[in-house]
């Protein structure tokens, strides 16, 4: 007779997965259900990369579920401009550390740890919820548990939609992940351009905000018009552009629930990743977020005493402490950084860029800020 399982995860993207490894380390029986996953339809591209920090690749190697290097380009510095001469940079060598972060392939992540999770004997993939004394929910922001559960999750959307792609650049990326603020036609629009395919790479993964009307005409422009325009709204850092994946778009908001532990009359259950909170991309936060939830839920986990049970709320509790606390300094300083920049007007303009120029110099507070984005509590 198989062994009861000792947690039933709802969800199996990247958070379900490594979370279920995770898990099943620890000696836990895992049910993995994977009930909604997204299958591309035939010629449309994958074209996510996620800004992975230290934190997050500690946690990954463990599991021996880190890309090579041709699909987890490390980050040495990153740029960051805005409307009126306002600037900042950070560096790998500031922090005394290996990278700022890794661009990470997404595909080539998700083959990994699903292929893991096909070799761990702990962990049994599932069609529907199966009975245990913990429910993890990491179905992501549409989460139907998380309704089904009752718990309330407050959505503030921006007026931006992001729109990403992949471009190939005349002028290799150097491994420098590039941002810029800027105002066209009064309407806050953030380019971020993070580089891709190796220490030599000259591909790089964009993420560009804008007001929906201007993502969608931006989705639409033929390819030589896009990158013209791409090429105008990235000062030609990094020269030609040319397209080499489809434009996605999607609408950004701003979300958390406002539990994230309980209980019901099928045992105890945790809300972890989009299912628990979304951020805006401006930071590169969002996937980091969610494996530092893996994180804290397993360290919480693999110390509770031996008769405290993984279903126990009061144990649950302190996860959900760090983690919205987390989120808060994380989260809410994203939040602000987007709605000062898609403000408009001089006052605005001069506020933002002077506070840059005043960040750049500050000196500790630039370094307590650096190394919390990549996930290090201490200086």
């Amino acid at each position: 007779m198989a062994r009861p399982f000792d947690v039933c995860i709802r969800g199996a993207g990247i958070v379900g997965r490594t979370l279920a490894l995770k898990l099943a380390a620890q000696r836990l029986r895992v049910a993995l259900v994977d009930h909604h996953a997204v299958a591309l339809s035939e010629g449309h591209s994958d074209v996510r990369a996620y800004a992975l920090n230290p934190a997050s690749r500690a946690l990954l190697q463990d599991l021996r579920c880190w890309p090579d290097p041709l699909h987890a380009t490390p980050v040495l510095a990153m740029h960051v401009l805005g409307d009126a001469g306002g600037e900042t940079r950070f560096e790998a060598d500031a922090s005394a550390a290996e990278a700022l972060n890794w661009i990470v392939d997404v595909p080539e992540l998700e083959n990994l740890l699903k292929a893991a999770v096909g070799f761990q004997g702990l962990i049994e993939v599932v069609d529907g919820p199966q009975a245990a004394p913990l429910t993890v929910v990491c179905e992501g922001k549409a989460s139907r548990t998380r309704e089904e559960f009752g718990v309330e999750f407050v959505a503030r959307p921006y007026a931006q939609w992001a729109l990403a792609t992949r471009v190939a650049c005349a002028v290799p990326h150097g491994q420098v992940a590039r941002q810029w603020f800027a105002q066209p036609d009064g309407q806050g629009e953030i380019v971020a351009l993070l580089p891709l395919g190796g220490a030599q790479g000259t591909e790089c993964a964009l993420v560009w905000s804008a007001p929906p009307e201007r993502a969608q005409a931006l989705q639409s422009l033929d390819a030589q018009d896009f990158c013209e325009q791409l090429q105008a709204a990235s000062q030609d850092a990094l020269g030609g552009m040319t397209l080499v994946s489809e434009r996605q778009i999607w609408p950004l908001q701003h979300s958390q629930a406002a539990h994230w532990c309980g209980s019901n009359a099928q045992g105890a259950w945790v809300l972890a990743g989009d299912s628990a909170h979304a951020v805006h991309p401006l930071a590169g936060q969002g996937l980091n977020l969610g494996l530092g939830d893996v994180a804290e839920l397993c360290a919480v986990l693999e110390a509770r005493p031996y008769w405290r049970s993984v279903g126990d709320v009061r144990l649950l509790r302190t996860y959900e402490r760090a983690r919205k606390t987390e989120l808060a300094l994380i989260g809410g300083a994203g939040d602000a950084l987007q709605q000062l920049f898609s403000r408009n007007g001089e006052w605005a303009r001069s506020l933002r860029n002077a506070g840059m120029r005043a960040f750049e110099r500050s000196g500790p507070l630039k370094a307590w800020v650096s190394r919390r984005a990549m996930g290090l509590r201490s200086l």
